[in-house]
């Protein structure tokens, strides 16, 4: 239960941090329902607060909320899938590019320490919390770069994409390739600058060889239009 102390802004960010964790480990599924008097129940808050929330992560388009109907956990679209890496892959490798211009020894062993809980969840069979820390790789890349506008939209981006590989991943067992990781460490740490964005573009266009992001067939509208009826 959130303390009686905090203030309602606070409660929400507690709640909303607490829901958007979940979407990021996979514990929220795309499509969920998020009922609002039972989010309330958990986190100890009213529906106010909880409302407040929501709407927040609506913003970061982690959520849905659907007029009389309420709120979902976000199903992005083949198309928003696209456009999310294709963001990506414009944002992330010059950020990559920067970082490497200015990564201390301490940025270099907080990297380390990412990768090393990323192998033990792995180990744990901890799927969801691997890829969250996964992505809070990529996000520690942008805060180094000292960028802090592209870090925060690099954030909401890495966010998008928990739901995209819960949603397109045809590959379950296999979040990002540990070496990838590494080998942009190892260029942060020499200070090769265009080696680490090389390495950045290569990593996120083998992140998206493992999503299946072919058109569905699309669905008949009508019995007539599925039995063919003129």
């Amino acid at each position: 239960m959130i303390g009686a102390f905090k203030s309602t802004n606070q409660r929400a960010r507690v709640v909303a941090e607490g829901i958007a964790t979940a979407i990021h480990e996979h514990r929220l599924a795309p499509g969920m329902k998020l009922i609002e008097d039972e989010v309330g129940e958990i986190y100890g808050v009213s529906r106010t607060i909880v409302r407040s929330a929501l709407q927040s992560l609506s913003h970061e388009k982690l959520v849905e909320i659907e007029p009389n109907r309420g709120a979902f956990v976000a199903r992005p679209s083949v198309r928003d899938a696209r456009e999310v890496f294709e963001a990506r892959a414009l944002l992330e490798p010059r950020t990559a590019h920067s970082a490497a211009t200015r990564t201390t020894p301490a940025d270099i062993e907080l990297l380390k320490r990412h990768i090393e809980e990323e192998h033990a969840a792995l180990d744990a069979e901890e799927v969801g919390r691997a890829l969250r820390l996964s992505g809070n790789f990529h996000i520690e890349i942008a805060r180094i770069a000292n960028q802090a506008t592209i870090a925060a939209f690099i954030g909401q981006l890495v966010a998008r994409s928990s739901l995209i590989i819960a949603l397109y991943w045809r590959r379950r067992n296999a979040l990002c390739e540990s070496h990838a990781h590494h080998a942009l460490l190892d260029a942060l740490a020499r200070n090769e600058a265009d080696r680490a964005e090389e390495l950045m573009t290569s990593h996120l266009v083998d992140l998206v060889s493992l999503l299946d992001l072919t058109e569905p067939p699309v669905e008949p509208t009508s019995l007539k239009e599925a039995l063919g009826a003129e």
